[in-house]
């Protein structure tokens, strides 16, 4: 079944104030900050709404466990769990942008000298669990995938958007344009 507007919605009202893994925000606070990041760049706005979603799958997994925090001790995929309940809602703009943004720092680590050196301790922890830096020839086979370029957009805007009292748009704000992106229902 895949989620819509109200599901969306309700998910970030009901469990985005969780905190963001070991980071100093929240689940909202940094996807907004993402998306917002991503605004200001100018991108368009299936990658404006791949950076608010893109985290959302850990929503999922904490609501489907009854819990309040994804757990900190394993990966959940989360990049890949929550694409079966967007998929048939949104394009492969906003999808494959979100199902690669790990792969892309697994990526940067390999082919960014210090890259790894400016990634949070949370996302340094998170690496070790996604499997570490790529090699060369898995960086090889990542950039030859479409929407690589965008998932690398939305990995840095990812990075830097772990900032604690940031002043950032409402949810609301994106809302028209998720609904835009959204296949029109009979």
């Amino acid at each position: 079944m895949s989620l819509n507007l109200q599901d969306i919605q309700r998910l970030f009202d009901q469990r985005g104030s969780q905190r963001y893994g070991l980071e100093a925000v929240s689940q909202r606070e940094h996807a907004l900050q993402c998306a917002q990041l991503a605004d200001c760049a100018g991108e368009p706005d299936g990658l404006v709404i791949a950076c608010l979603l893109h985290d959302l799958g850990h929503l999922l997994a904490a609501e489907k466990n009854g819990t309040t925090e994804h757990d900190l001790g394993r990966d959940d995929l989360h990049q890949y769990s929550l694409l079966p309940f967007l998929r048939g809602a949104l394009p492969d703009e906003v999808l494959e942008p979100i199902r690669l943004h790990v792969d892309a720092k697994r990526f940067l680590c390999q082919i960014e000298g210090g890259y790894l050196a400016m990634l949070s301790a949370a996302s340094v922890h998170s690496l070790a669990q996604q499997g570490g830096a790529y090699t060369a020839v898995e960086s090889r086979a990542f950039l030859q995938q479409p929407f690589a370029a965008e998932a690398v957009r939305l990995r840095r805007y990812d990075d830097l958007a772990k900032v604690p009292d940031c002043v950032v748009l409402p949810l609301e704000h994106y809302l028209p344009r998720l609904q835009q992106l959204m296949p029109q229902t009979a």
